[in-house]
């Protein structure tokens, strides 16, 4: 077993800290943030994740897994096996904006006293790799080996997807690192893909950038059925129904979010303009993924002609469900523009980290205390709560003319139509009006 250094602990860091300590290695998660370690120290999680607290608890417990901060250096601190799980935010320019991986790089190449490999865990730039080893590395005066071991990891489903993943990419131009790498994921039956750096570097944005285009893909289509009187869902599960297609990623929506998909796309449309390529595909895809948030806003403006001083419930702030995150959430735009529109807007979700909301909107603390008096409903995120709701029950809360927005097409139109509620949805055929 290998002793391991993970420095940074977010949602990626955190994930692959608890899991190798699952798996038995000795490990060591670094943060600066001194509250951070504290709360980790004491077993809570920083972060909702379905399971990480347990293996956490877990963890610390079976003396596998300690949590420190950096103040005294880094040397201590250097494990046989250390990953970067830093941010990689997106810079106002589209770029992905790297000064916590470079400061974190810089500081273990100056300050190891004992070769070690260095795996990059971060979402990165193709290319960035190279620049680090001959920035950095190539310079220190113990020898480090450097592998890019993108994660593809899903918020609300890391865990399993740690344990079940469907590959493991490791980029490395040192056969002794690859091997060490091997042995670190002994116990994950997972096909494993040795590539150049550069290569792993854009496998991850490649996936991404794939998996945003299959979802705007969708939506376009969605739009279409709406013009012509489709039913998205059934032309979706004939698609899906083709083995080269597949059915995952084909459901109609309001778009993506999240801290992968907005950003990742945006840094690999930006890399291409950079090296003089013009990425016209992806560009739509960014295109109509910021359109599709327009949607309950059009839909509700036509329904209702005026939403000012009207309530309007917006069900969920979190990007997808079984998430606290709420970074890149359609819910961060469509707010704003129902407030613009002179809406009095009440916003719940069950667990969302807190988010500053604009004037004229606010958050509850019940689904029933955001619908009562509303006029509308938009559905942002598909948590079961809402699907589950006893919609006779909020039809007696609302106002008319008691509109649904079904922003991610999770509902049953019947059961909300029966309840003498209007459901609106994404490509599907036609408004259903209650009684």
């Amino acid at each position: 077993m290998a002793s391991v250094t993970v420095v940074g602990t977010g949602y990626v860091g955190l994930v692959t800290g608890v899991c190798l300590s699952k798996s038995g290695h000795t490990v060591t998660c670094v943060d600066i943030d001194p509250k951070k370690v504290d709360l980790l120290r004491s077993g809570r999680s920083p972060i909702f994740e379905p399971g990480v607290e347990d293996l956490l608890a877990e963890g610390i417990a079976a003396g596998t897994l300690r949590f420190e901060t950096p103040a005294n250096g880094w040397r201590d601190l250097v494990g046989d096996v250390t990953f970067v799980a830093v941010g990689t935010p997106m810079a106002p320019n589209g770029s992905a904006d790297l000064s916590a991986v470079r400061a974190a790089v810089s500081s273990l190449a100056r300050e190891a006293d004992r070769p070690f490999v260095l795996v990059m865990k971060s979402t990165v730039p193709p290319g960035t790799g190279a620049a680090l080893t001959e920035r950095y590395l190539r310079h220190a005066a113990t020898p480090i080996a450097y592998v890019s071991n993108p994660e593809f990891l899903r918020e609300g489903h890391a865990v399993d997807d740690w344990f079940h993943t469907d590959r493991i990419v490791l980029g490395s131009d040192d056969a002794a690192a690859l091997e060490t790498m091997r042995a670190l994921y002994a116990d994950i039956e997972a096909p494993v893909l040795a590539t150049d750096v550069t290569s792993a570097e854009t496998i991850k944005y490649a996936s991404n950038a794939f998996l945003s285009t299959k979802i705007s893909f969708i939506n376009e289509i969605a739009n279409l059925c709406d013009c012509i009187g489709a039913d998205i869902d059934a032309v979706a599960r004939g698609l899906g129904l083709d083995a080269r297609i597949g059915a995952q990623f084909l459901k109609a929506g309001i778009g993506y979010g999240g801290s992968c998909f907005p950003k990742d796309t945006r840094a690999l449309d930006f890399i291409s303009t950079l090296n003089g390529y013009q990425f016209t595909l992806l560009k739509s895809v960014i295109e109509v993924n910021n359109r599709q948030r327009l949607l309950p806003v059009v839909h509700l403006t036509r329904a209702m002609r005026d939403m000012h001083d009207r309530s309007i419930a917006v069900l969920g702030l979190s990007f997808k469900p079984d998430t606290d995150d709420v970074r890149e959430s359609p819910a961060l735009d469509i707010v704003p523009l129902l407030v613009e529109e002179g809406a009095d807007v009440r916003a719940y979700d069950p667990i969302a980290a807190p988010v500053l909301l604009p004037s004229g909107a606010r958050r509850t603390e019940t689904v029933w205390e955001a619908l009562d008096g509303a006029s509308a409903a938009v559905v942002v995120t598909e948590w079961r709560e809402f699907m589950d709701l006893d919609w006779a029950r909020a039809r007696e809360l609302m106002r008319d003319p008691a509109v649904v927005f079904d922003g991610r097409n999770c509902l049953d139109s019947a059961r909300v139509s029966a309840a003498g509620l209007t459901y609106m949805a994404v490509g599907r055929p036609g408004a259903h009006r209650g009684a």
